[in-house]
C-alpha cells in the first residue's frame, strides 16, 4: 500500500499578492497622512475664523467706547491679514482635497488588484480541492478494487 502525500495548497502567485498588499497599506496610509494634513489645515482655518470674529467684536466695542484713529486701523489691519490667512488656508485645503481625490483613485485601483489576486487564489484553491478529491476518490476506488481481488485469491485458494 502505497504512502499517500497531500501536497499542500500554494498559491503560484502569493510573492504578488503578498508585494500588492504591502503596496495597498502603503497606499492607504498615504491617503491617511493627506486626510490628517486636510483636518490640520480645517482646524487651523476654523481657528482663524474664531479670531476674526474675537476681533470684529472687540473692533466694535473700541467704536462704541471710541478709541484713536491709529488704534482702529491698527485692529482692521489685523483683521484684514487674518481674513488673507483664512483665504490662503481654504486654497490649501482645496488643493489638499485634490490631493486626496488623486490618492483615493490610486487605494481604489491597489484594492482592484488585490482582490482580482484574490479571486485568482480562491479559483486556484477550488481547482487544488476538486483534484486533492478526485485523488481521493481514485485512492478509495483502488483500495476497494485491492480489497476485492484479495478476497477473491482468498477465496479461490481456500
Amino acid at each position: 500500500m502505497g504512502d499517500v502525500r497531500v501536497k499542500k495548497f500554494q498559491f503560484s502567485l502569493q510573492k504578488l499578492k503578498d508585494f500588492r498588499e504591502q503596496e495597498l497599506d502603503r497606499q492607504k496610509n498615504a491617503l491617511s497622512l493627506l486626510q490628517a494634513d486636510l483636518q490640520r489645515i480645517e482646524d487651523a482655518r476654523e481657528t482663524l475664523v474664531g479670531k476674526v470674529a474675537e476681533q470684529s467684536e472687540q473692533l466694535d466695542r473700541v467704536y462704541r467706547l471710541g478709541s484713536t484713529a491709529s488704534d482702529i486701523a491698527m485692529r482692521k489691519r489685523y483683521i484684514v491679514t487674518l481674513q488673507q490667512e483664512i483665504h490662503i488656508k481654504e486654497q490649501q485645503a482645496a488643493d489638499k482635497k485634490v490631493e486626496i481625490e488623486k490618492q483615493l483613485a490610486v487605494v481604489v485601483e491597489a484594492t482592484k488588484e488585490v482582490k482580482t489576486l484574490e479571486k485568482l487564489e480562491e479559483k486556484q484553491l477550488e481547482e487544488y480541492n476538486h483534484a486533492a478529491a478526485k485523488e481521493n476518490e481514485q485512492f478509495i476506488e483502488e483500495f476497494v478494487s485491492g480489497q476485492t481481488v484479495r478476497a477473491a485469491n482468498v477465496t479461490a485458494a481456500e
